[in-house]
């Protein structure tokens, strides 16, 4: 994998279409960053629980901050799905599998964290693991495994220890049809 300041993002339209252009993934991050590609992805365990992190303090933008599984950005030419395969074995040294798009629209956009704001196109998937999770310290700097009705209670008590994203995500989450049928399955599975 290239090194970060290497990275690419892929600049989008509203629809999250890509326009052609890419920028380095760390000079593009401002207080006026363009609209770009992201996911967000829920990594559940075969005990149906699931992976939240908490971003290394080392972080440029929200660290220390508790959040979802993983999150990232496409290559340039690179499926959705394959970036949550490389970010998830890059960041938590975990294969993944059973990835699904739950949110395909999602978009949003933060306010200012050290003068840099998140502006993306960020469709949120959900994907399994057997594995066990080897963090890297460069992205991760604490984790656990919670049951989805104990991460609804941190969110409905505590959300201020989280990443604006994942408590965004939330209710959207909460409410999507397909989101539940994947709970309802894990159930069913566990």
């Amino acid at each position: 994998m290239t090194s970060q300041t290497q990275e690419l993002i892929v600049f989008v339209d509203e629809s999250g279409q890509p326009t052609g252009e890419t920028g380095p993934k760390l000079a593009s991050h401002t207080a006026h960053t363009k609209l770009h590609l992201a996911f967000s992805c829920y990594i559940f365990n075969e005990a149906g629980k699931l992976l939240v992190t908490r971003r290394a303090l080392s972080k440029k933008v929200w660290p220390g901050v508790w959040t979802n599984s993983v999150c990232g950005h496409p290559s340039p030419g690179e499926s959705l799905e394959d970036a949550v395969r490389r970010r998830a074995a890059y960041e938590l040294g975990l294969k993944v599998h059973g990835i699904s798009c739950i949110l395909p629209t999602y978009r949003y956009t933060t306010p200012p964290y050290n003068g840099i704001i998140e502006n993306e196109f960020c469709p949120v998937f959900v994907a399994r693991t057997k594995g066990q999770v080897a963090p890297n310290p460069d992205e991760v700097e604490d984790y656990y495994w919670v049951s989805w009705a104990d991460y609804v209670i941190k969110m409905e008590r505590s959300s201020k220890s989280f990443s604006f994203w994942a408590k965004d995500q939330y209710p959207e989450l909460n409410n999507s049809p397909a989101f539940n049928a994947f709970l309802t399955s894990l159930a069913q599975k566990a």
